[in-house]
């Protein structure tokens, strides 16, 4: 079996430093390749917003925002091993004062009233089992988690890749690196109420 690369910030303020993985197979780090090519898009947004990884896993994606200037990450996952990788990387890249690290049920989560509002939804969740897709929908009946104009990117196999009818988020781009496809939405615009 291959080993896999070590984890590290690729840019930003904690440029270079290495992460620690979860112990086990149990998750699926994104490649370098990819993790790039999403934070290159994402670039011009990202100073001072506010970013959710959702499924968390090590929290590399979520740190790499915040190493690039993101204000406030919230990282979730339901797996203590991955909290406790998460609390580990926050604290050796310094990041911990600008994050909320939450262990439990993501759409529990999605479904409750939020406490904060995001600029990006991370959702990157085990593959093969549709939970990218539930997170969608979860989110799309009850958008108020994101901001007017902000966007939710799924992270999945390309062989998941499935058209998902939503209310209030509409698929914008696509970008396959490998076996990893980023997916992504944005909120629509509010409908005026018509009287």
């Amino acid at each position: 079996m291959s080993q896999r690369k070590p984890l590290r910030i690729i840019a930003g303020t904690a440029r270079g430093l290495r992460l620690a993985d979860v112990p086990g197979d149990g998750t699926r780090p994104i490649t370098d390749r990819a993790k790039e090519s999403l934070f290159n898009i994402l670039a011009p947004h990202l100073p001072g917003a506010v970013f959710m990884d959702l499924f968390a896993g090590t929290g590399a994606v979520g740190i790499e925002a915040l190493s690039r200037g993101a204000d406030f990450v919230q990282f979730s996952d339901n797996s203590r091993a991955a909290i406790k990788t998460i609390h580990a990387n926050l604290e050796s890249t310094h990041f911990a004062d600008r994050a909320q690290v939450i262990q439990g049920d993501a759409f529990a989560l999605l479904g409750r009233r939020p406490t904060r509002v995001f600029d990006y939804v991370y959702i990157a969740p085990p593959q093969y089992k549709g939970l990218w897709r539930k997170a969608l929908e979860t989110l799309d009946a009850n958008p108020a988690w994101v901001v007017d104009d902000g966007w939710v990117v799924a992270q999945i196999d390309p062989r998941e890749s499935a058209v998902v009818e939503l209310q209030h988020f509409e698929l914008f781009d696509e970008r396959k690196y490998g076996n990893t496809l980023l997916v992504f939405y944005e909120r629509k615009p509010e409908e005026p109420d018509a009287d």
